[in-house]
């Protein structure tokens, strides 16, 4: 099975990523790393097939519908979250089951910090996905979205601390950049739930946090309950529309060699290799700046930044760094070559060597 824990450092959201036999789910994505979730599949060729959100979340837009359009993904989404049912592929209730390849996670409803939120379980009980349900050392607020200290208190005491001792939790969130816990580790060490408390004390708790509500409640929830698709005209993020794009899991944009063929006359080429390499045998492209890796950030001014940006090297590895730096340096339109120069041959495109085109 293939595990990655990706992170959002906006709101400190977790997505996790699960694929079995070429099929994926991700539990909690974000609107805005919709891209990257892209960029990560089409790497490790996995076909989404699902999105579970473990509740209506208040503080981050879910990438549900979004990845939809993309994808075809179904939306799994708990059936008490009275979200858009118009949105919502599958309607998940305590005891549903949502499989990818050879694997399954079971649903266990655990309400108490929202009214729907939900926990997912692998088969095997060696990993639980708890939301706001259960954090690493806490838990989520109860103060709103029909939340509740009792019912929350009841659901981690006998839906979530009741697995296997190491079964590994992964929260929704994490403030502290702490990534997993266990089942034995919060029963024994959690501050709120484990140890002794009881629904008193716990309540007691709680209900005096006075916590201030989410910066992005007022549009964060009811994005939500429409599974993240925007409301009326509202902008989608979208692939740049100059050139046909690919974007990597590393954030950044390539574009192949045939499409640079394409669309070389309204972009600038800059050739990130050092001077004798620019004229050797492999050659360079027609049109092409030479503006050395090591020079880069002192000529920036001699680029217009209105205009795309092609970053090229021999391989394609000193222009994504070049990329990587244009792109903190201002310029918003900016692809790597992919493969370099080796690749832009390899695919017999026109060159010039020694001033000579061939």
């Amino acid at each position: 099975m293939i595990f990655r824990q990706l992170f959002d450092p906006t709101s400190c959201t977790y997505t996790y990523l699960l694929g079995d036999g070429g099929q994926a789910v991700l539990i909690d994505p974000v609107f805005e790393l919709v891209p990257r979730d892209l960029a990560l599949l089409e790497e490790l060729d996995l076909r989404l097939v699902a999105t579970l959100d473990t509740h209506v979340h208040a503080d981050h837009v879910t990438g549900a519908w979004r990845l939809h359009e993309r994808c075809g993904s179904r939306i799994a989404l708990s059936a008490a979250a009275a979200a858009d049912t118009a949105l919502v592929g599958q309607l998940l209730s305590h005891g549903d089951h949502i499989g990818f390849g050879s694997r399954t996670l079971s649903v266990r409803a655990t309400p108490g910090h929202t009214g729907g939120c939900l926990t997912y379980v692998l088969d095997d009980q060696r990993m639980a996905f708890t939301g706001d349900s259960l954090l690493i050392r806490g838990c989520g607020r109860t103060d709103f979205q029909q939340g509740s200290p009792q019912q929350l208190f009841s659901s981690v005491r006998e839906q979530i601390l009741t697995l296997p001792d190491d079964c590994l939790l992964y929260p929704a969130h994490d403030y502290r950049g702490i990534t997993v816990s266990s089942v034995a580790e919060e029963r024994r060490f959690n501050p709120r739930l484990g140890g002794d408390a009881d629904v008193g004390d716990f309540a007691g708790y709680m209900n005096n946090l006075h916590l201030p509500h989410p910066k992005l409640m007022d549009v964060a929830v009811p994005a939500n309950l429409r599974c993240g698709k925007p409301d009326g005209d509202a902008p989608t993020p979208e692939t740049p529309a100059w050139a046909p794009l690919t974007l990597r899991f590393s954030g950044i944009w390539e574009i192949e060699p045939m499409s640079l063929l394409e669309h070389a006359a309204k972009v600038q080429i800059v050739d990130v290799r050092e001077a004798p390499e620019f004229v050797d045998s492999i050659g360079h492209i027609a049109g092409a700046r030479l503006v050395p890796l090591s020079e880069l950030s002192s000529r920036l001014n001699e680029l217009d930044q209105s205009r795309p940006v092609v970053a090229v090297c021999r391989s394609g590895v000193r222009s994504a760094q070049a990329s990587a730096l244009l792109a903190k340096s201002g310029f918003s339109q900016v692809a790597n070559l992919a493969g370099g120069m080796l690749k832009w041959r390899s695919e017999s495109l026109p060159v010039v060597c020694d001033g000579e085109r061939s």
